[in-house]
């Protein structure tokens, strides 16, 4: 599989300095959902990389009663000739689409999705998330093939700027 994210090339920026700063600048329970979407998405992602090699685009929302449901969009069908290729960006339009006409269910939500990170030379799983209060909250966490012993090396969590998409007017 290959895609292609709206994010791709971004660079992670900040690290546990700025994952401290942006947790003071919100309220309590607002950071503890993102938080909660960040480490759910980021467990998924690891999930489908480890038992399929891959992942595709999907999204996260934590309900207005606290439960984190998972969603998903069909990819459009690739070109032919380019079998296992699919819009990944499509993929993330239709998912904060998705979002957008749910908002009401929902106190937060996220998008997941692999992007590149290109002075890294490094694949990586992206989530960004964000509140209805406004409260925002992305990070980054890269990885590469292992060949030697055919699993998956992960590096370190990193913060990423990001911003709303889906509580926006």
């Amino acid at each position: 599989m290959s895609g292609t994210s709206p994010r791709a090339g971004q660079e992670a920026a900040g690290g546990q300095a700025a994952a401290q700063s942006w947790r003071d600048s919100v309220p309590e329970a607002s950071a503890a959902d993102l938080e909660n979407l960040i480490g759910t998405g980021i467990g998924a992602a690891q999930e489908q990389l480890q038992r399929n090699g891959g992942f595709l685009p999907f999204a996260l929302g934590v309900a207005n009663d606290g439960e984190v449901r998972l969603m998903a969009v069909t990819p459009a069908d690739a070109a032919e000739g380019m079998e296992g290729d699919f819009d990944a960006d499509a993929m993330i339009g239709d998912l904060t689409e998705l979002l957008r006409q749910n908002r009401d269910d929902f106190r937060a939500a996220a998008v997941v999705c692999d992007i590149l990170l290109v002075e890294e030379e490094s694949d990586a799983i992206h989530v960004a998330a964000e509140h209805r209060d406004g409260s925002v909250f992305a990070a980054v966490l890269p990885y590469a093939a292992n060949t030697a012993t055919a699993e998956w090396d992960f590096g370190q969590l990193t913060a990423d700027t990001n911003e709303p998409t889906v509580w926006v007017d």
